[in-house]
């Protein structure tokens, strides 16, 4: 009869706390009934791989040492997997429980509930007064994109990756290899920030945005990570919120009065044609494209570009 993995787990723990002196995977398969019954070498590997990363996401410090025999060796140190005492008041612990139930999604939400529960395990006090205060409340933080969970995961690990990327709802997808530096939520859409690699400049991109799958790259980073990311502000900037730049069009007389109404400044040309001061943010390409001839961009430069790359397309289109 099989032995269960969670009776399995267990006596792993219990060699690698007792020992005083580190195990080989030898040493570890002839302690262990369950690992005899692995039929070779290749199962118990595998057994064992998968147990030794199971305790370690339970929390169990596990060290990996080199062996005078040449053979790899596996502890658990007993001041290694020892916590300070846990010193939280009941609003405190009611404050943390809050905090476990805004995540909801594949991996955070076992971390968070794995989390909860070896601080109680610690000692970290339930105090269902402190609860019920806070009983309405019900956080949640919305991740619908598919692209989230792995570039937390890069972002974590400080991989690069690749996707494709749509700069306006109707540009072509465009790849983008990006340093993952954080991720941000505003105004219920979630951001990017990191290091575009292509532009070699810091840029923010809209999880809803990317289109297939995001692509981890081998590698280590290539330009510093700063220690302030200001992903909002970035993104007001960029979205004309708190623009510090502004454009200039030539828009036909008798349209385009959503763009008049942005205007700072109009100033009539002659010939059917007046000229507008507007906020650049970002976005602004796509907003203008939608006027077709009624709009010529005359600066600055790369929003002309950036517009003219877009009437491209839907011409070729």
């Amino acid at each position: 009869m099989a032995i269960a993995k969670a009776e399995r787990l267990m006596n792993l723990a219990l060699c690698l706390l007792g020992t005083r002196r580190p195990l080989s995977k030898r040493e570890l398969r002839g302690s262990i009934e369950a690992y005899l019954e692995a039929g070779s070498d290749e199962s118990f590997n595998r057994m064992f791989e998968r147990d030794k990363d199971d305790l370690r996401e339970l929390g169990l410090v596990i060290e990996t040492v080199d062996n005078l025999d040449g053979d790899t060796g596996y502890l658990a140190r007993r001041d290694s997997n020892r916590l300070p005492p846990i010193t939280l008041d009941a609003e405190e612990a009611a404050a943390l429980g809050l905090a476990a139930k805004v995540w909801q999604q594949a991996r955070l939400a076992g971390a968070a509930s794995g989390a909860l529960q070896k601080l109680r395990a610690a000692g970290m006090p339930e105090s269902e007064d402190a609860y019920e205060v806070h009983s309405a409340l019900e956080p949640r933080i919305p991740v619908h994109e598919a692209a989230f969970e792995p570039l937390m995961l890069a972002c974590r690990d400080r991989r690069p990756v690749t996707f494709d990327y749509r700069k306006g709802n109707s540009a072509r997808p465009e790849q983008r290899q990006v340093e993952p530096w954080t991720l941000e939520c505003w105004r219920g859409h979630w951001y990017l920030a990191g290091w575009d690699r292509e532009r070699g400049a810091e840029r923010v991109f809209r999880l809803s945005r990317i289109s297939g799958k995001v692509r981890s790259r081998a590698g280590a980073f290539s330009a510093p990570v700063p220690d302030a990311v200001t992903v909002r502000e970035t993104v007001e900037s960029w979205a004309g919120e708190t623009a510090t730049r502004t454009a200039r069009i030539r828009l036909r007389a008798g349209a385009g009065y959503p763009l008049r109404a942005r205007a700072i400044s109009v100033r009539e040309l002659g010939g059917g044609w007046d000229e507008l001061e507007i906020p650049y943010g970002h976005g602004l390409d796509a907003w203008l494209v939608e006027f077709g001839p009624d709009v010529v961009v005359s600066e600055p430069a790369d929003l002309r570009t950036d517009v003219m790359d877009r009437l491209r397309a839907v011409a070729e289109d």
